[in-house]
């Protein structure tokens, strides 16, 4: 969720090879994926390794990802969304069974993860989780004369202008919600308006509202608090040790990212390659170590050398801090066109 880095990139991709009735099957995997949610260097050592060529290309947001499945004109053999977009893309017929005996690298992935993703692939049957993550907040230790443990920072108007807001309908909207104590899956349209009565509440605290941008802003000091993603933090953390990021006492989002098949992919056969391959432990710890964000292989945590990224609370939190969080659901077109309008008329005013 990640992780909202890149614009719109083809890798490896010949101009015209995109649509459906123009693939060319044979020795190639078709790779659809977060932008820089991968090693580029993994990809090399899949296509020397296996002979398979990988024609990659990158997106920035499941909503922009999924209606370019959902069409049918682009065909995909391995796609990488983040936990409710499994769910509605299951739900949807858009996905097909993985053979697991095809992927037994599978092992690597810890059942803590695996467990966590019944929430939205109840069966296991459709995905492999790859990365994922907490939303939070990181401020500025030598800004900030406190020390923050809930989402009340975001609204309190001491830190006017030094707020940096996430621009995420879910997560903003969430935010809301379990400051309120409510589920961040409400359903509740009064739920719902009171969150969005909060943010419109909080609008002129806020410097800005920004996704990618946190990460270099807050290693600047352009602001004392921002709600960034785990990955991102820890990043941060390595460029600014006086940031801090923390999960608040009210809960927060849990994501997971996970490879999927879509159900007219062209070399189902070589997708499960693929995901294999990424399952593999040094493999794992190659991404892990390139994008920062938590790995589910606990194959990969073996081999992390350092200890204080092996024991990091931001890369792998407590069950305490886990139990307090949820994970996304689909919540149904309707519904996420509601959230979309409340969102809208909070940037808007």
């Amino acid at each position: 969720m990640k992780r909202l880095i890149a614009v719109m990139l083809l890798c490896s991709m010949c101009i015209g090879g995109l649509t459906g009735c123009d693939r060319i099957t044979g020795d190639r995997v078709y790779v659809y994926n977060w932008g820089e949610y991968i090693d580029p260097e993994v990809n090399k050592m899949f296509e020397k390794e296996t002979g398979i060529k990988v024609i990659y290309e990158e997106y920035e947001t499941n909503e922009v990802m999924y209606p370019r499945v959902n069409s049918g004109a682009v065909q995909y053999d391995a796609i990488c969304p983040s936990d409710y977009m499994v769910q509605r893309m299951r739900e949807e017929g858009l996905l097909q069974k993985l053979d697991k005996s095809k992927i037994p690298n599978l092992k690597y992935i810890g059942e803590d993860y695996l467990e966590s993703s019944k929430s939205f692939d109840p069966t296991n049957d459709y995905s492999v989780p790859y990365c994922w993550g907490t939303v939070g907040i990181l401020y500025n230790k030598k800004l900030v004369d406190e020390k923050i443990d809930s989402w009340s920072v975001l609204f309190d108007e001491k830190y006017k202008n030094e707020i940096l807001m996430i621009d995420s309908v879910r997560d903003a909207l969430g935010i809301a919600l379990k400051y309120k104590g409510y589920s961040l899956n409400s359903k509740n349209k009064s739920e719902i308006k009171e969150a969005q009565q909060l943010l419109l509440d909080q609008k002129p605290l806020v410097q800005s509202y920004v996704v990618d941008q946190v990460r270099d802003m807050m290693i600047g000091g352009e602001a004392k608090i921002g709600v960034i993603y785990s990955g991102e933090a820890i990043y941060t953390q390595r460029e600014n040790p006086d940031l801090e990021y923390v999960v608040p006492k009210e809960g927060s989002n849990v994501w997971i990212d996970s490879w999927v098949i879509p159900k007219n992919a062209p070399n189902k056969e070589f997708a499960e390659k693929y995901i294999n391959f990424l399952c593999r432990p040094d493999i794992a710890k190659l991404n892990f170590d390139y994008i920062t964000y938590s790995t589910p292989n606990t194959g990969a945590r073996d081999l992390i050398e350092d200890d204080a990224i092996k024991n990091s609370t931001i890369a792998f939190p407590s069950s305490d801090i886990l139990k307090k969080c949820e994970t996304y659901n689909y919540l149904g077109k309707d519904m996420d066109d509601y959230y979309l309008s409340r969102w809208k008329e909070v940037k808007g005013k």
